[in-house]
């Protein structure tokens, strides 16, 4: 896929959800997919993977807020912020009651496993299954919660109430490492199958950039 390809792929789509999203209700959407929103300034503030993010109303644009308290705009965006569009436009944020599925088993999962499995789930056994040492520290950074599962286990709330669990074996002699991703029930109330195989793209792809800066 060339660049202009590449780019169409994400701007007609972001084009469509953009329109869409400046058709609704702000107030609506605060309340359904438990999002403060500030009418005065016109703006959302959406935490998604310990990020803090000042999203607009209508016009969509988006500061990230960072760790010292600066600001700095995005200029391009890309499947994370299509994702959010998605969100607010489709979604609605429920509280989980601990129940933790496997994609399979999700609505449709079983029919884009296979394309959810090499994106994430392998993805995340070759980049950190023989680094256990390195994905914890990743995760700690993430301001995820470590979790007591296979070798190596943590819990990301990737938005508010929507949690994820990432879990590594090390491999041995005997068998190579293998890696599991678990959601949390209220993902089918949020996302569509299509849309967690992309959150598996997003948050894997935070990692992998997080680990290249250890």
């Amino acid at each position: 896929m060339n660049v202009d390809e590449k780019n169409n792929k994400e701007r007609l789509p972001f084009e469509h959800y953009l329109g869409l999203y400046k058709q609704l209700d702000p107030l609506e959407v605060s309340k359904r997919c438990k999002v403060p929103y500030d009418e005065e300034k016109k703006e959302f503030h959406l935490t998604m993977i310990n990020q803090e993010y000042i999203i607009t109303f209508p016009d969509y644009k988006i500061t990230v807020v960072n760790d010292d308290g600066s600001y700095h705009a995005l200029t391009e965006y890309n499947a994370s912020e299509i994702l959010i569009l998605r969100y607010f436009i489709e979604s609605k944020n429920t509280v989980s009651t601990g129940i933790r599925k496997a994609y399979r088993d999700m609505p449709w999962g079983e029919v884009y496993f296979k394309q959810f499995n090499g994106r994430c789930i392998l993805r995340l056994c070759y980049g950190f299954g023989n680094k256990l040492d390195v994905f914890a520290k990743v995760m700690e950074k993430m301001g995820a919660v470590k979790k007591d599962m296979g070798d190596c286990s943590y819990e990301l709330e990737f938005l508010p109430n929507l949690f994820i669990d990432y879990i590594l074996w090390a491999g041995d002699d005997e068998f190579p490492p293998s890696s599991q991703i678990l959601f949390s029930e209220n993902f089918t109330d949020a996302f569509q199958a299509e849309d967690m195989a992309v959150i598996g793209d997003i948050t894997i792809g935070a990692m992998k950039k997080i680990a290249a800066s250890l």
